[in-house]
């Protein structure tokens, strides 16, 4: 049993490297990481980004089976970390035989390269929360560092970032490092039951789907005096798209990600529309409050995605998909046939956080029994998905994936931020408005 368990240890630490003939890929895995300060089957978990979603998952993660251990936290604002560490400390406070399981004295760091204390930190796992647009860099250096990780989606708001992702997972492939993304729908019964039953031919050939994230979205506060350019758009990242990715990458990619998982397949060409209705104000950031776009994917399957941040409206998160044979709303897992009777539904139950609590659990069930699980490619593709979609609507254009992907649009060089006194990516106009995308007249690649 004894042999058993370091063995199980090793692996976990080493990122499950080790060749056949003993040699290791990569040389930034030190001989330091083997050395385990507890000497048990403790995973050491490190979180950069303490807002809600980073927070909420450490919590989940430390609730699987198995003994868990936060070591490290990162956050560009003190005031995220401390309301972290209180949430974090209320769930999961108690010692085991070890120690505290909450064991982050001296290791909770604040600013803009707090997040590199943590890859030097002697987590195995690492999760990045941030707004996505520091995804691609924190992930890459993750994986330089010989991390496993868990990063939020999306995982890039532009193309370059989606490139240096999926250049970053090819190497962690190659060292054995675990890749987890938050597209927990994967991980949620009543999906994947609803998925292998389309898969198995429930509704016949695919020909016709649906998406919406629609909703009510976020407000965007008036920029305080006392603050500079670059820590209020920090602070209201979902509304500046070098940070966030818009709403269309930010939130709807979920449902984007399901289709594409459904369709087995990313899409060819997009084309869309949309605008700033309630936003008109342009002093408030410069993203978009609605995207109506018409995916294309091979043999002509067609897919209408609808996003929107208005009050008052219809409001839907869900994805539906129509066949030769039937429909199914694949959020509700219900497949009906043509005349519209339900002929098969699923008997799991819906939960708000179910399936963000079993991609946890799943994700650290493998590392324990010697699988490494890899998330990376579908969450690039379905990000540059929601990304050709933005492109799309802002351009007025059809925009195709192989011009989309290759785009050299950077949207901010986030690797020489530093300090919140940087000038940020995006600067106001003379008359304190924000430049908002045109679309007929606005250029995306």
């Amino acid at each position: 049993m004894m042999n058993q368990r370091a063995s199980r240890r090793t692996f976990i630490q080493s990122g499950g490297i080790m060749l056949a003939g003993g040699s290791v890929l990569g040389t930034n895995l030190s001989v330091a990481r083997g050395a385990h300060a507890y000497g048990d089957d403790t995973l050491k978990i490190g979180l950069i980004g303490c807002g809600s979603r980073g927070t909420n998952a450490v919590i989940q993660a430390m609730n699987t089976d198995g003994a868990t251990r936060l070591v490290a936290m990162a956050d560009v604002f003190e005031s995220n970390v401390q309301s972290s560490y209180r949430a974090i400390k209320s769930k999961h406070g108690k010692s085991d035989s070890h120690g505290q399981r909450v064991d982050v004295e001296g290791a909770r760091f604040i600013g803009l390269d707090g997040w590199k204390h943590v890859l030097q930190s002697d987590a195995d796992i690492v999760f990045l929360a941030t707004p996505p647009g520091f995804r691609p860099l924190h992930f890459e250096k993750a994986i330089e560092a010989g991390k496993h990780v868990f990063m939020e989606k999306p995982v890039a708001t532009d193309a370059p970032g989606v490139r240096r992702v999926l250049a970053a997972n090819e190497i962690a492939k190659q060292k054995g490092l675990a890749v987890a993304v938050g597209l927990q729908r994967h991980h949620e019964a009543r999906y994947r039951e609803c998925i292998e039953q389309l898969h198995e031919g429930a509704i016949g050939d695919p020909i016709f789907a649906r998406a919406y994230w629609n909703g009510a979205g976020s407000k965007l506060r008036p920029r305080p005096n006392n603050v500079s350019e670059l820590e209020y758009q920090l602070r209201q990242w979902q509304h500046f798209n070098w940070i966030g990715g818009d709403h269309i990458a930010e939130q709807h990619v979920h449902n984007l990600d399901v289709i594409n998982w459904l369709l087995g397949e990313y899409p060819a060409t997009a084309q869309g529309q949309g605008g700033r209705d309630t936003r008109s104000d342009q002093t408030l950031g410069e993203t978009f409050d609605h995207h109506m776009i018409e995916f294309t994917y091979s043999n002509d399957v067609r897919l209408l995605s609808q996003c929107r941040h208005v009050r008052g409206c219809w409001n839907s998160v869900s994805e539906h998909v129509h066949g030769a044979k039937g429909s199914c709303d694949v959020s509700a897992a219900i497949i009906r046939d043509t005349s519209g009777k339900i002929v098969w539904q699923s008997s799991q139950k819906n939960s708000k956080d179910k399936g963000c609590q079993q991609a946890q659990n799943d994700l650290f069930a493998s590392l324990r029994n010697g699988e490494i699980p890899n998330e990376g490619d579908y969450g690039a593709t379905s990000t540059m998905t929601a990304i050709m979609g933005r492109m799309a609507s802002y351009s007025g254009k059809i925009v195709r994936w192989n011009e989309a992907l290759q785009s050299e649009q950077l949207l901010a060089d986030v690797d020489a931020m530093h300090s919140l006194r940087d000038i940020a990516p995006v600067q106001p106009l003379p008359n304190g408005n924000y430049e908002v995308a045109i679309p007929g007249q606005t250029k995306v690649i």
